[in-house]
């Protein structure tokens, strides 16, 4: 199946969505980084809330894991963000194995900390391009396939969610790859919602805060709680337990984010429809809107 015909594929199967209990009952989504960490936590409650799901993930053997605890209403497409035709050949697998897209969760990401001395134009390319120039693909060629869905049906409407950071609001000390990418990431949002709207296909951020018990924190070699440490963060961190207290003060709520917490929202985001270009806060209080 080409595209063009992936496209066509979708419009002309959008009265066949399956109905499962849940909120989402019909939806078949589709979460980046979808076999670990925040993703994988959203592709459990979105299934769980009657949606089928495409998990979409560079590893192939994490992704073919993921799927095989997830079950029947889910599905494992390899996927490089950065890469156009393999996010082109994601949408195309999405549709021959569901037949169609109607939520797209943009989830994957990468974090490198370092110094604006330390940071080496190699790392901050890659943050910047999965981070940032990954949405951008991904919302190119989701949305094609949501406008053709819209044009067979125009009483239905899309979402894409990107999961972008309490560091996409506030500035980040030794991690500016990854903030600005997400302050970029809200721009995208807020311009694709208004050019994506007359189709019915709202865009929203969601800005989680930290989640501590996942790889992208805890891992024992790679782990922010790790990088942190050894980018003098924190002032005064002698271990990774300092560097842990730190982050726990700064929320009202004593405890880090959780993919339940991040899915609620995305729950929010597609049953609200009068809501697009925003960015949602998700942080315990610790990142507040002005």
């Amino acid at each position: 199946m080409t595209f063009e015909e992936a496209k066509v594929y979708a419009a002309s199967h959008i009265s066949e969505r399956p109905s499962y209990p849940g909120r989402l009952s019909g939806k078949i989504a589709v979460v980046t980084g979808g076999a670990q960490g925040f993703g994988f936590g959203i592709a459990k409650a979105l299934i769980r809330e009657g949606a089928q799901v495409v998990i979409a993930n560079r590893g192939e053997k994490q992704g073919l894991a993921a799927v095989q605890e997830l079950g029947e209403h889910s599905f494992f497409a390899q996927c490089d963000v950065s890469d156009p035709a393999s996010v082109e050949n994601l949408m195309i697998k999405a549709v021959e194995h569901f037949g169609g897209i109607d939520l797209f969760v943009s989830n994957a990401g990468v974090l490198k900390a370092g110094s604006l001395h330390d940071m080496t134009p190699e790392n901050f390319e890659q943050v910047t391009k999965i981070n940032y120039n990954g949405y951008f693909l991904c919302a190119k060629y989701v949305s094609e396939i949501m406008k053709a869905e819209y044009e067979a049906d125009p009483t239905r409407w899309y979402d894409i969610v990107q999961i972008n950071s309490k560091s996409g609001l506030v500035g980040s000390k030794a991690n500016f790859a990854y903030a600005g990418g997400k302050f970029g990431g809200i721009g995208l949002t807020q311009s694709f919602a208004l050019e994506l709207v007359p189709w019915q296909i709202k865009v929203n951020s969601i800005c989680p805060g930290n989640y501590y018990d996942g790889p992208l924190w805890s891992d024992p070699e790679k782990g922010l709680f790790v990088q942190y440490l050894n980018a003098g963060k924190v002032p005064g961190a002698k271990t990774v337990e300092d560097v842990k207290e730190y982050y726990l003060s700064k929320s009202p709520i004593r405890r880090g984010c959780t993919p339940e917490d991040v899915a609620k929202a995305i729950f929010y985001c597609v049953e609200q429809t009068f809501e697009t270009g925003q960015a949602i806060p998700v942080t315990g209080g610790q990142t507040m809107l002005n």
